[in-house]
């Protein structure tokens, strides 16, 4: 039998508390192994600072470029990102609309540029936090919410 199911009267508690744990250390892997490329030397794209700070404040730090600062253009984002002479990119765009417009206009224009995208981090991260964070500068913020909860529980 499940920890969780132990408790008797607590089961509810227990289960949300595990739910909530569980998702943490989802969440973590995919931060993990986004430090882990980064380190390797593949650039991740932000929107903007906030975004970086908020993947520094995770443990990643490697080369961040930001997409939407100092009004860039698409051409001034892949310039930078032909610069960095790497193979391939990861893009870590907000999770809103404007976001996954960005995402898919860029990523069309990288791979026009003949750079491999990988958009796999952001994929794996939007299905696990779903609504709850719009952007990659709340992730850090959800993080710490998400262990609030768990320790509360």
């Amino acid at each position: 039998m499940p920890k969780c199911y132990e408790r008797g009267s607590n089961n509810k508690v227990n289960a949300l508390s595990t739910h909530l744990q569980e998702r943490e250390e989802k969440i973590l892997q995919v931060l993990e192994c986004l430090a882990e490329e980064s380190a390797k030397g593949t650039p991740i794209i932000v929107e903007g600072k906030n975004d970086i700070e908020a993947l520094r404040a995770l443990g990643v730090e490697g080369k961040i470029i930001s997409a939407k600062t100092g009004g860039k253009s698409i051409l001034d984002v892949i310039s930078e990102v032909e610069k960095c002479t790497a193979k391939e990119v990861i893009m870590l765009l907000d999770f809103d609309r404007r976001g996954k417009e960005w995402t898919k206009r860029l990523k069309q224009n990288l791979e026009n540029a003949k750079t491999k995208i990988n958009i796999t981090f952001w994929s794996r991260l939007l299905a696990l936090v779903g609504t709850e964070v719009k952007d990659i500068e709340g992730l850090a913020t959800y993080m710490e919410t998400l262990k609030r909860k768990i320790h509360n529980s």
